[in-house]
């Protein structure tokens, strides 16, 4: 649940803090893999009886947190049935870059609960009434009672819900597999053992399998180690930060604080992500003009890289529809990289996705590291960095970017902020625009425009429910975290991307001269 720590969260915090300590404290050669191998033991202490704070067994619990510890590290997880140890091979990540090895969403066999899925089951709830209309309306027969109380039969159950619908008391439900019911496409299925197992055929590593999973099973990797040593490096770091950081880092993490927050963590400085963002709609505006309707039906935006590789990979017949224009992080980290050459870029934001994007060859050069906020705390809570102990003396507002670039986080803000910059250039001009949040309705939305009902649009796609505020990555409630963006973009100084200071530099940054 976000905005709440719960065993699972604490678990993964813990990691990310452990191995973020590690990196700042440095150890000697083989001192890395002894520590490694000490750390299942201190996130999950024994107790007289072994049982597990989280699980039965202890033994399992530290299982599950090793292969936590080497995802965190960048290291693929153990192959089962083979001797070998949680530090194995960990000097290829005891380096200050490294990029992503496929698949970057894991699943730990050995954690997955076996959830059972898409079977409709009478709870406990059922009063055994006269009337019984689950046993009338089932048109297949399915349930009888047993012991006064209904009963399902699964192998003639077709799962119709109707029997659901009738019952008075609710005793009726329907139980999904939690990773695959948030899986908008359906990437994710059963292994011959009955264990979530992924396809990465279709999977775009939105992450939502791994919020949703209430057992930690499903895990990614992340680049906290090789971050925390390039800013050991004598090379410069900076931060290009996403909008949606508002109100992450908890409520003594106000903007002004987060430039101070950043350098106590060894950061140069920090850069909003939003000045991509604006620099995106400009290109995304002149996109649409020139192209819709002379040159495609319709206009996708690329933002969210999810998104467009869900498109890619279900409706490769219309990729040459998603707008030509890099996203907010490539833009900004291109804009870091003309004004500190030489330097390296960490883009922190709520997206795993981002990570993906991070590691194409395309990108590879523009954009050093992805972290997500969760990632950052633990960074925050190895470095013991207090936001409420921050002086204001050190506060420093942000005020790179406008209105329309920091709602990119939210729903509609890509195709709202589009718009606007389009009616700057052509006020006549109508623009008609279609969005859906979360990949399950994205997909029906191009469905829709496959079917011709969308000639004319833009259309806006966001993998998360509710934008980039519900990323794999964030930490807090997704209403919450919503208001508190749209509060931050209105204390902006301007709010259509021509208004942007920086527009000069978009013909450099798009050519890459530097």
């Amino acid at each position: 649940m976000r905005g709440m720590e719960t065993g699972k969260t604490r678990v993964r915090h813990e990691v990310f803090t452990e191995i973020a300590r590690l990196a700042y404290e440095g150890c000697d050669g083989n001192d890395y893999a002894r520590r490694i191998e000490e750390l299942p033991y201190k996130i999950c202490p024994g107790d007289p009886d072994e049982v597990g704070a989280y699980k039965s067994s202890l033994l399992l619990e530290r299982a599950v947190v090793g292969e936590r510890l080497r995802l965190t590290m960048g290291l693929p997880m153990r192959k089962l049935g083979e001797h070998n140890n949680v530090s194995d091979n960990v000097e290829e990540s005891v380096i200050a870059e490294k990029y992503y090895d496929p698949p970057l969403i894991n699943v730990i066999k050995f954690a997955c609960n076996r959830c059972p899925d898409n079977i409709v089951t009478v709870t406990n709830g059922c009063q055994g009434c006269l009337e019984h209309p689950c046993i009338e309306i089932c048109p297949r027969g399915a349930i009888s009672k047993v012991n006064g109380k209904a009963h399902i039969d699964p192998s003639l159950c077709i799962r119709c819900n109707q029997c659901q619908s009738a019952c008075s008391f609710s005793a009726i439900i329907r139980q999904e597999r939690p990773c695959h019911k948030a899986c908008g496409i359906g990437a994710i299925g059963s292994d011959e053992l009955g264990r979530a197992k992924i396809d990465y055929d279709k999977c775009t590593s939105c992450g939502q399998c791994l919020v949703n999973c209430p057992f930690g099973a499903i895990s990614d990797k992340s680049q906290i180690f090789q971050t925390i040593m390039a800013i050991k490096s004598d090379t410069p770091v900076y931060v290009v930060l996403a909008p949606s950081f508002v109100g992450q880092f908890g409520p003594d993490a106000v903007p002004e604080k987060m430039k101070a927050a950043f350098r106590r963590l060894g950061f140069a400085d920090v850069y909003e992500a939003a000045i991509g963002a604006d620099l995106c709609v400009i290109e995304e505006a002149a996109d649409f003009l020139e192209e819709v309707p002379s040159k495609h039906k319709f206009m996708v935006t690329s933002c969210c890289p999810s998104w467009s590789d869900m498109v890619k990979k279900f409706f490769p017949e219309m990729s040459e529809n998603i707008s030509v224009a890099m996203t907010p992080m490539v833009l900004t980290a291109r804009f870091v990289k003309k004004k500190h050459p030489g330097c390296k870029v960490v883009f922190v934001g709520p997206c795993d996705a981002k990570k993906l994007e991070a590691s194409r060859r395309t990108v590879r050069s523009d954009v050093d590291f992805v972290l997500t906020f969760e990632e950052v705390l633990g960074m925050l809570a190895a470095k013991g960095v207090d936001k409420e102990c921050i002086p204001m003396s050190e506060a420093e507002p942000l005020n790179q970017s406008g209105t329309d670039a920091r709602m990119f986080a939210v729903s509609g803000g890509v195709a709202q902020a589009v718009v606007n910059a389009i009616k700057s250039i052509d006020p006549n001009r109508e623009v008609k625009v279609a969005k859906a949040t979360g990949l399950k309705e994205c997909r029906k939305l191009l469905m829709m425009a496959k079917e011709g009902k969308y000639d004319g649009y833009l259309l806006e796609g966001m993998a998360c429910p509710g934008g980039c505020v519900a990323g794999a990555g964030t930490l807090q409630n997704v209403d919450k975290s919503a208001r508190a963006v749209c509060k931050f973009a209105e204390s902006a100084n301007y709010t259509c991307a021509y208004d942007t200071e920086y527009k000069e530099y978009l013909p450099l940054i798009e050519e890459k001269t530097f």
